[in-house]
């Protein structure tokens, strides 16, 4: 029972990590206001960029990818700590278990950002802490997905459909590669995940209504 209730904590301290309001912190300090109720409304990096300038837009992007990242190396840590200190054995083999604990905490940092507990549970789309995670867990698919991103809104100067690509490219290096079954589900549940959030980035793209980099809110 203490091994199972350590267990959800290691998940809780996952989402707290992909919970910190990054940007809302930055609206907070460098305007005094709601991110939001600023712009898009959403408290991701894009966002900020286009409300609070690109100083503030880049910290918020690296602090998120961060957050991601520090939420798989703790998985990392965490659970062969744990298992190694479980008495009299673990119920579960931790080289078996391990790889579905960090797809776990990569789930839980994912949601923590889109839907932190700070802030109502209103967030961002995950696209940033996303890439941490991938970097963390699989560095070849985090590195194709940023290419495609950047490649994409260099192309065509729209965030959301960047970060629409990069998420199904990402899905599809971890697939090709030999990783562990639950890095490929995770791989795909999250960048579902991505998408599914940016459905009304979705809609305006086919209306053709989705505003391009460089449009200040």
């Amino acid at each position: 029972m203490v091994f199972w209730i350590a267990s959800i904590a290691g998940l809780a301290v996952a989402y707290l990590l992909g919970s910190l309001p990054t940007g809302y912190i930055a609206g907070r300090l460098l305007r005094g206001a709601d991110i939001r109720e600023l712009g898009s409304g959403s408290t991701g990096a894009t966002n900020v960029l286009r409300t609070l300038g690109p100083r503030a837009g880049a910290t918020v992007l690296a602090i998120d990818v961060l957050k991601g990242a520090a939420a798989i190396r703790f998985a990392l840590w965490f659970w062969p700590w744990l298992s190694a200190r479980a008495a009299p054995a673990p119920p579960l083999d931790p080289h078996a278990a391990l790889p579905w604990a960090v797809c776990l905490a990569g789930l839980a940092a994912l949601v923590g950002h889109a839907r932190p507990v700070w802030l109502g549970f209103r967030g961002g789309k995950s696209v940033a802490t996303g890439l941490g995670v991938l970097l963390a867990m699989s560095w070849p698919a985090g590195v194709g997905g940023l290419a495609v991103f950047a490649v994409a809104v260099a192309a065509f100067r729209i965030v959301s459909l960047g970060s629409i690509l990069a998420a199904a490219t990402a899905v599809g290096v971890v697939c090709v590669l030999q990783n562990p079954l639950p890095y490929r589900l995770m791989a795909i549940a999250g960048g579902a995940y991505v998408v599914v959030l940016h459905r009304a980035n979705i809609l305006r793209l086919l209306a053709g209504t989705e505003p391009r980099l460089g449009r200040r809110a």
